[in-house]
């Protein structure tokens, strides 16, 4: 046999609902697998390491499941799902977790509080693309407020941001480890980041937004952070308009919190990256200056939480017909 279960060993015919990650030994993979083993409702399947690369293998195995989630670069995502889309009635749903499909017109966009029909939508898809870290919380700020015409599509968006290393991958984790990594860095400074289409697209922004990504020496959380001159807006709002929006818009959430213009962030002046890690949430602040007519807008998360793992999780569940338990 080329593959080994955890859990109940039943396949997509079974009461049991069966998940295979592909790439499961890279840092998403394993945090798929931790939460899926954690919650234990779900069989998981496993290919053999000789087997990875073997397509006849894989489809076999494809065969018996109802979800595949994919934690593979571009091209190799790429590939097992061209190999899925042969597979005719026995192919089974598809979670991405790369960039590959992200803005595809025929893939459903796992941020589940992207819009009031958006769960209905990531529920009934046959194919997902998991959302990227920087992107779940530029959109999460961004779209109520362009949808609410507070802040214009075409406005000249400036999106900061600082993750954990964690989300860099293995070399960028070993090099922070082993010390040869700096305490901070800019990056993506060519400007062709791979995340900013999909928060331009998901944002309903017609201007591409100028996105500067960092990372700190430590291991996970992230803050995205977006300045906002007020009285360059049309509508000049002040914080608690801004704030009004997102409360509304995500108001009986599960994972995504619109937090009160007074915090304890707000009086201390600050905010750190970690308070969220190890969860599925996401929370969003506005703060504004009434004397100055300044805001910045700010998403916390933890970068393989609602930024990668959790979310897929949660999508998951919703593609196999769960509870969100």
């Amino acid at each position: 046999m080329t593959l080994t279960d955890t859990h109940q060993p039943k396949t997509k015919s079974g009461a049991t609902k069966a998940v295979f990650v592909d790439g499961a030994s890279g840092t998403t993979g394993l945090g798929i697998q931790e939460r899926l083993h954690s919650i234990g409702d779900v069989a998981v399947k496993h290919i053999a390491e000789d087997k990875r690369k073997d397509a006849g293998a894989k489809r076999a195995l494809m065969e018996e499941v109802d979800l595949v989630i994919l934690c593979l670069p571009d091209e190799a995502a790429k590939e097992t799902v061209a190999l899925i889309d042969t597979m005719g009635n026995s192919a089974p749903k598809v979670l991405d977790a790369s960039t590959a499909y992200r803005v595809a017109p025929d893939w459903a966009y796992g941020f589940a509080e992207l819009a009031p029909d958006q769960a209905d939508k990531i529920r009934n898809a046959p194919k997902v693309s998991n959302p990227g870290c920087y992107p779940t919380g530029a959109i999460a700020l961004l779209r109520p407020l362009v949808d609410a015409a507070l802040l214009p599509a075409d406005y000249p968006v400036t999106i900061n941001a600082v993750s954990g290393y964690s989300g860099g991958g293995k070399s960028m984790i070993s090099s922070f480890e082993d010390g040869s990594a700096p305490a901070f860095h800019l990056y993506g400074l060519g400007f062709e980041h791979k995340h900013v289409p999909e928060m331009q697209l998901y944002s309903h922004l017609t201007r591409r937004p100028l996105f500067i990504p960092s990372v700190g020496n430590y291991r996970q959380g992230m803050l995205v952070s977006v300045p906002l001159q007020l009285d360059a807006l049309p509508g000049k709002p002040d914080g608690a308009d801004l704030q009004a929006v997102l409360a509304k818009w995500y108001a009986g959430s599960k994972y995504v919190s619109a937090m009160p213009l007074q915090n304890e962030a707000a009086a201390g002046g600050k905010i750190e990256p970690e308070a969220l890690n190890e969860t599925n949430q996401l929370e969003l602040y506005v703060f504004a200056s009434d004397k100055h007519r300044q805001a910045v807008l700010v998403a916390r998360l933890d970068n393989l939480g609602k930024g990668a793992s959790g979310a897929a999780v949660q999508n998951m569940r919703l593609m196999l017909g769960l509870s969100d338990s």
